[in-house]
């Protein structure tokens, strides 16, 4: 719990340096025109297309005439535009994911090593190509179950579990592996993944909680389902930090647990005859310590 909760704070004051907010412009350079491209030839269309099917529908026709009756036909008019955000927004949560994790987990893993393990050797255990099918075979995993949940989602608590878990699985996955591919063996990976398991989940699924926090904006009334498309850029930002400070906490809490894991096997190992072993078990910094010099490197006690 201790580790848990120091790399959530050390998350939360990373966030806040300025390189860590430039990097967060990335994924918006990158997402923005597109979705924005995307919302203008497709919005109108995939909302008439949308409207078209309901009226089409001798169901629907019956809960038109009940909302009539009592008084809430306007609500009508929202409908269709409510079904196209909660269509499109986990695409956007999974291309935002993406984006984060290939354009920003790298340099911010390399920023927390550089201020916290400056003498954590790097073993390079997860290569970039295998980083990269593990993360989209995750993606494929998270979707799948996303679909196959839907109709769980008519009863009323499930809508406000399932896709945050199904989520935070998926931060879970692709932010725990990009985190210790850099310095961490394949084998040490498997252990920390095998004994962190339960904790390194239960930061995905805070994380993915935190990333509904748009869709719940933008199903809150009429007026924001009428400007989504303004709201695009807004939200893509809004996700782009979520998931930097969850890669954040995953990097801060994977390196704690990397390095607690090389001194506990250094003590356990034989010393090697003829000479000092090199040692990888250093103390992390202070967090006053990285922020009051953060340039200077770290000398052990």
């Amino acid at each position: 719990m201790n580790l848990f909760l120091d790399s959530f704070w050390r998350a939360v004051v990373y966030c806040l340096h300025p390189r860590v907010v430039l990097l967060s412009v990335l994924p918006l350079l990158l997402m923005v025109p597109l979705a924005l491209g995307l919302g203008y030839f497709y919005w109108e269309p995939a909302i008439e297309a949308v409207r078209a099917s309901l009226e089409s529908s001798s169901a629907m026709t019956s809960v038109w005439s009940w909302l009539q009756g009592v008084g809430l036909g306007s609500l009508k008019s929202v409908v269709a535009p409510l079904i196209v955000i909660f269509a499109v927004t986990p695409l956007i949560v999974v291309v935002c994911l993406l984006a984060v994790a290939l354009l920003m987990t790298p340099a911010l893993v390399t920023l927390v090593a550089a201020r916290r393990f400056p003498e954590l050797e790097r073993k390079r255990g997860g290569a970039w190509v295998l980083g990269l099918a593990w993360s989209l075979g995750s993606t494929v995993v998270a979707v799948l179950a996303m679909i196959v949940s839907i109709p769980f989602w008519l009863v009323p608590p499930l809508i406000l579990v399932l896709p945050p878990l199904i989520w935070g699985w998926l931060t879970y996955r692709v932010m725990a592996y990009d985190a210790l591919a850099e310095h961490a063996s394949a084998a040490e990976r498997r252990e920390l993944f095998r004994t962190h398991r339960g904790w390194l989940l239960g930061i995905g699924v805070l994380s993915g909680y935190l990333g509904a926090a748009p869709s719940l904006i933008w199903a809150s009334g009429v007026m924001f389902a009428a400007l989504f498309v303004i709201l695009i850029p807004l939200a893509i930002w809004i996700y782009t930090l979520v998931f930097a400070f969850s890669s954040l906490w995953f990097t801060h809490y994977g390196l704690t647990a990397l390095q607690a894991l090389r001194a506990k096997a250094s003590v356990a190992a034989p010393p090697e005859p003829g000479g000092a072993t090199e040692t990888t078990n250093a103390k992390p910094m202070t967090l006053s310590h990285e922020l009051n010099h953060p340039d200077q490197p770290h000398i052990p006690a």
